[in-house]
């Protein structure tokens, strides 16, 4: 049982860790070096150290010391846990990227004309960073903490809580960095935004078909044999007709849309039938559970 527990929080630490060693990289990569901003406690850490040349590890782990106290009592024992995980691997990386830099181990990238294509791959890099640090229920501190805590209370999702507190924190950045690089870091910002929603609901999305129609059980029938899928029957009334039917619901991936859409036609072209988005399908025929 021991053994079992070490694995599974092994499993869970060393994404956590990997997830902020891209997200320290991407800020001392493509952020710092074009002097582009970023939100949150580390967009205040990013201004100290273009003000005042401060460490931005240094100041990472000393703002983030009261919201982690915040987390202790708003977030469970395990959750809380993992945030003092990504708190402290996000410190060590950023210093030791700050080292190997000093060390001229591997230079920045540093643009004077593309900052775009920087926005862009910080975007990316950030998202991707953070996205990978949620999914395995840790944060990095700061408006990391807020955000989970607002998804706990209200549902709102990672993604949207940082991209607005971004907004307001980049905005007051105004005041000593260029328009230009605030600009410049929205588009940043909201790449992140995307890519952290993306990894939280999962890269297995699907398609989930709601057909209606007075041969449910035949649609169902063809598509079991046919496709290899599952199908599940749910009895129904028609509110106007008064007339018992099945409604049939299935799931299927992306590649396959056209090819139920087809068999459903060729079996009643009156079919109603309505087409969802499904985010991170687990079980037979997609990802494991």
């Amino acid at each position: 049982m021991n053994t079992l527990k070490l694995t599974s929080t092994i499993k869970t630490v060393a994404p956590i860790m990997l997830g902020t060693a891209v997200y320290a990289f991407g800020l001392l990569y493509f952020i710092i070096p074009n002097q582009l901003m970023e939100g949150g406690v580390t967009g205040i850490t990013i201004l100290l150290n273009y003000g005042f040349d401060i460490p931005v590890f240094l100041t990472t782990l000393l703002l983030n010391l009261p919201l982690f106290l915040l987390g202790w009592k708003e977030l469970g024992a395990r959750q809380i846990a993992y945030t003092g995980v990504g708190i402290g691997s996000l410190s060590f990386f950023l210093w030791l990227f700050e080292r190997m830099i000093a060390l001229g181990w591997f230079d920045p990238f540093q643009t004077e004309h593309d900052f775009i294509l920087a926005s862009l791959y910080a975007g990316v890099t950030l998202g991707l960073g953070l996205g990978i640090v949620f999914r395995f229920g840790g944060t990095t501190g700061g408006v990391d903490i807020v955000a989970r805590i607002f998804g706990r209370r209200f549902g709102w999702s990672m993604g949207q809580v940082i991209l607005v507190t971004d907004v307001v924190i980049i905005g007051l950045s105004l005041i000593y960095i260029p328009r230009e690089k605030i600009l410049y870091t929205l588009v940043a910002v909201f790449i992140a935004s995307r890519v952290i929603d993306f990894i939280q609901e999962g890269a297995y999305a699907a398609k989930a078909f709601t057909i209606i129609s007075d041969f449910g059980e035949e649609i169902a029938d063809l598509i079991t044999n046919e496709m290899e899928r599952g199908v599940t029957l749910i009895p129904s009334i028609g509110a106007y007709s008064k007339q018992a039917k099945h409604m049939v619901y299935c799931i299927v991936s992306r590649q396959e849309i056209r090819q139920l859409s087809r068999l459903v036609k060729s079996v009643d072209p009156r079919a109603f039938v309505i087409i969802s988005d499904v985010h991170d399908v687990q079980g037979e025929g997609f990802r494991e559970i």
